[in-house]
């Protein structure tokens, strides 16, 4: 990954959103790392590659003319469902409308596919992740809590 210098932050015409490219997981892995919050057991190469290949135009991808990364998100469909992981802005890029892209690249492949609603996994901490969720028009549904259970 290209490292974003920290005295730069893109407007939002500097940048595009695109698909991401096979053989690039362990480039998103890393930018993970630096620009979102907390993790997952399914944060591995192996696993975003196994996304990429079940269906390749999941992972929206925002980068500057330069090819650095500043964001992503997981446009998730499963023909029923359609679910948003790992949005995510570089720290020097927040601020710039590359989330509000990013959503929009997502509701927009939803809505090709078929799509109805948009759901979103938003850390309950992650205090400027619900503004950033909210200012999209994504509210919380307090009925509903998430269970999980890892696979052996």
């Amino acid at each position: 990954m290209r490292p974003m210098p920290e005295a730069e932050s893109p407007a939002q015409a500097d940048f595009r959103i695109r698909t991401a490219h096979p053989g690039e997981a362990a480039e998103v892995l890393e930018f993970w790392h630096v620009a979102a919050e907390g993790t997952s057991i399914t944060d591995d190469v192996e696993g975003v590659e196994r996304l990429l290949g079940r269906d390749a135009d999941s992972l929206l991808l925002a980068e500057d003319a330069a090819g650095r990364l500043l964001g992503s998100v997981i446009a998730g469909f499963d023909g029923w469902r359609c679910h948003l992981y790992r949005l995510a802005v570089h720290p020097a890029a927040r601020r710039r409308g590359v989330a509000r892209a990013l959503l929009a690249a997502a509701e927009e492949r939803f809505l090709a596919l078929g799509g109805r609603r948009g759901d979103a996994m938003v850390l309950q901490e992650n205090a400027p992740a619900h503004a950033v969720w909210s200012a999209a028009g994504y509210a919380p549904q307090q009925e509903w809590r998430r269970w999980v259970r890892p696979l052996p």
